[in-house]
Order: C-alpha cells, then structure tokens, then sequence
C-alpha cells in the first residue's frame, strides 16, 4: 500500500509536470477538493525537498489580489524523464534474462556499490548520525524514508519506491534494493513483513542491537 501523504505528493508533481503551473485553487481541485491548507502543507513539503519553485504571483485581467502559481524545479522535473523508465525495464530484463545467477549478482553488486558511493559518512559517525544521513540521502533520491528507535533494534522505513514500474516486473530490483541499503548503513539489516510491492505500507529493515556500532557504523 502506497502511503497516502506521497501519494498526494505525487499527485500534485503529476499535475504541474502536466500543466506546468498551477495555483492552490487548482490544485485542491484536481486532488478531489482538498483543503487548501493541506495542499499548502504538501506544497510546503515538496519546495524543502527542492522538488517545486518558489511560487511567483499570477497576474490577473481582473482588480484583486494576485494568485500565486506552483511549478516544478529542475529537480523535480527530472522525475518524469520520459521514456527512460520504460528503457531502463527493458535493460534489466535483458539482465536478469540473459545471465546466470551469479553474474546477476556481481552486477548488482557493482550497481549498489556505485550508487551508495555518492554518500560520504563520517568514519566517526554514531549509528544514530549515519541513519540521520541515510534517511537524508535516500530522501535526495526520491525515496520517503525515515527511522526510529525500537526494543529490537533501529528500524529503516522507506515508505515508497522509486522504482516500482520496474519492480512490479521484475522482483530482483528489490534485491538490488536491498544491496543498496546494506551499503548505506554498512551492515546487512533484516527485512520485515510485507515489502511495498508485496502490499505492505512500507520496506522496513532492522538492525538488532546486538550488532555492535564500530568506525563505519553497525557490525554483526
């Protein structure tokens, strides 16, 4: 299941990718008659992830106040990169379909590798500090992600995936996935329940406390 807030997020990227601009009026709108405070909360929300500009004043035939207008930012605009999706799908089936199974996982490897190289760490970094700028990066990536503290251990939540027009196709892309986190946090968690594209409301990985905290952060 899909979190709601993102949903309505996504929604409202969708609308401006589509008609370029839009006021909150024409927004709460399309998304049902929503508030117009709670679309400012999203709007909010989207412009601290850089996803959406500054909103500029619309000016009107009529006397009146001007209506200010929402439109995407560079960033937010390369989530829709055309066709992309549908080549990178094909790319991984050709993958998955012409390799044997530890070929597969070299590459993979290799891809996790290189994407979690973006993300400098402190070597000195508590866990807590290293999952603060985990959740931080995978949030630059597109993920909605966060942690918490629990009895068990601490618990990564990613509540959507950037990937999930590839992933319904190809379930190996939670695999890599996976791999990618493991990088991140620099110990492999244990994944809980029901993943996003098996119907849970998130991808929930633990780390138990009974692994200790060393210089690159947690260990088994």
């Amino acid at each position: 299941m899909v979190n709601p807030m993102q949903k309505t997020r996504q929604k409202i990227l969708e609308y401006l990718h589509e008609h370029g601009e839009a006021t909150v009026n024409e927004l709460s709108k399309a998304l049902d008659g929503l508030t117009a405070v709670t679309v400012r909360h999203h709007l909010d929300v989207l412009r601290s992830e850089g996803l959406i500009a500054q909103p500029v004043p619309r000016h009107r035939s009529t006397p009146g106040r001007p209506r200010y207008v929402y439109s995407l930012t560079e960033k937010g605009d390369s989530l829709f990169p055309g066709n992309v999706k549908t080549l990178a799908d094909h790319m991984f089936g050709e993958v998955v379909g012409s390799l044997q199974g530890d070929q597969i996982n070299v590459i993979f490897d290799g891809i996790a590798d290189r994407m979690a190289d973006e993300l400098e760490v402190n070597p000195h970094a508590s866990p807590q500090d290293r999952l603060d700028l985990v959740v931080r990066h995978l949030t630059e990536q597109g993920y909605e992600a966060k942690w918490e503290a629990t009895a068990e251990g601490y618990l990564l939540h990613t509540f959507n995936c950037p990937y999930e027009q590839i992933a319904t196709h190809h379930e190996e892309m939670c695999s890599l996935d996976m791999r990618y986190i493991s990088r991140l946090l620099g110990t492999v968690p244990r994944r809980l329940g029901k993943n996003l594209i098996e119907g849970g409301s998130a991808c929930s990985y633990l780390i138990s406390y009974s692994e200790q905290p060393y210089a690159n952060g947690f260990r088994r």
